[in-house]
């Protein structure tokens, strides 16, 4: 399995990156762009079609959750890799045929 290093020109994602069940920091995307129960696979397949160069890596944890083995994605560093887990979660979102909640701006009335 490849190793990711800091000198890589890769980033990793983690399905909990895109966890609506999950808490800040873990989840990286906003509740608008976030899914319930997201897989590997699925970011795999938004990552092919952004043509980030994707590797599967199945059965891998996140570090702080070793027990957790959901899998992650190896993806092409190409810009700020926020901006990529909003590109990606949108496409999952969608693929998934949910929409992106709009954000609330101003107070409820």
């Amino acid at each position: 399995m490849p190793v990711v290093s800091k000198g890589d020109e890769r980033y990793v994602l983690y399905p909990s990156y895109f966890d609506l069940n999950e808490p800040r920091p873990t989840r990286r995307v906003p509740r608008e762009l976030a899914v319930r129960g997201p897989t590997s696979e699925e970011i795999a397949k938004a990552a092919l079609a952004l043509k980030l160069r994707p590797v599967l890596e199945k059965g891998r944890a996140h570090p702080s959750r070793p027990w957790e083995r959901r899998g992650r994605v190896l993806i092409e560093a190409r810009g700020a890799k926020s901006a990529l887990l909003h590109q990606v979660a949108a496409i999952v979102k969608e693929a998934r045929g949910e929409q992106a909640a709009p954000k609330h701006v101003g107070k409820a009335t």
